[in-house]
């Protein structure tokens, strides 16, 4: 959590350091994971996200940030062992390319689209069979969303493709690759 705290402070520190033409975006978030492995049966939960980004530009904008994000899924083996709840945790780091359809970063109401990819370093599980040595770190991904701006508010929508399995060994069970949806909202500055 303390490298969370940094990685924010570090982006509050460089939007005021920016000229007009950028937006501080402190947000929080849900997100729903799916894995895509063979053997197991793996289903989404509920998970959370809090960070921020910086969004640079008028029209066509660039929108690095951070966000301390944990993921979950329910999981049952393919001999139908007990389920157990598996959620990780750590920093996504993505960085979008955006374009305002409607408005501008100006705007008190405009309508985005956006995509990118995304790295995420996995800090720690919450699971009775999963070790953070077992997962994968960094995992790639690409995403692609919409957003709305009203006033000082915004609310993205965004789904991500996993380039990385979950697991780095393979051996017993696979649980493949992630994919989620991200639902965030904030304000911006």
């Amino acid at each position: 959590m303390k490298r969370f705290g940094i990685a924010v402070l570090v982006l509050l520190l460089l939007s005021m350091g920016v000229n007009a033409q950028s937006q501080f975006k402190p947000g929080v978030g849900i997100n729903f994971t799916n894995v895509t492995g063979e053997g197991a049966d793996a289903t989404g939960q509920l998970g959370w996200q809090a960070g921020a980004s910086i969004a640079f530009g008028e029209k066509l904008y660039f929108e690095p940030g951070v966000f301390y994000q944990k993921s979950a899924f329910e999981f049952t083996t393919a001999d139908n062992t007990p389920e157990t709840d598996a959620s990780y945790h750590g920093l996504r780091i993505p960085v979008a390319v955006g374009l305002n359809i409607l408005g501008n970063a100006d705007s008190s109401f405009g309508l985005r689209v956006f995509g990118g990819g995304s790295s995420y370093v996995v800090m720690g599980t919450s699971s009775d069979y999963l070790d953070k040595d077992d997962i994968e770190s960094p995992q790639w991904g690409v995403f692609a969303g919409a957003g709305a701006d009203i006033a000082i508010f915004y609310v993205d929508l965004s789904y991500q493709w996993s380039l990385t399995n979950v697991q780095s060994d393979i051996d017993d069970i696979d649980l493949g690759k992630t994919n989620g949806l991200f639902i965030t909202a904030g304000l911006r500055f």
